[in-house]
C-alpha cells in the first residue's frame, strides 16, 4: 500500500478528469465504486486506488492512496503539470 501526494497547477476538475481518464475504463480499466465532489475510488485487479483531491490557493493538492496500483499511483503523481 502507498500513500502518496503531489500539487499541479490544474484545477480540481481537471485533476478529476485527469484522475478517471488515467485510471478509468479509457485507461488502467478500474471501475469507479465511489464517487464524491473530491474524492474518488476506482476498484479492480485485486486492488484500489482512493483520490482525495483539495484546491490550496493557486494550486491543487492531490492524495492517492493505492494498494495493488502503487506503481501507477506514482506514474500518475509524476506526471502532473
Amino acid at each position: 500500500m502507498i500513500n502518496i501526494e503531489g500539487t499541479t497547477k490544474l484545477s480540481e476538475g481537471e485533476v478529476i478528469e485527469s484522475l478517471k481518464k488515467y485510471f478509468g475504463k479509457g485507461g488502467q480499466g478500474l471501475e469507479i465504486t465511489d464517487e464524491q465532489p473530491s474524492c474518488l475510488t476506482f476498484a479492480g485487479g485485486g486492488g484500489n486506488v482512493t483520490a482525495t483531491v483539495c484546491p490550496e490557493g493557486e494550486k491543487t493538492r492531490v492524495n492517492l492512496v493505492a494498494q495493488e496500483w502503487e506503481y501507477q499511483a506514482r506514474q500518475f503523481i509524476s506526471q502532473l503539470p
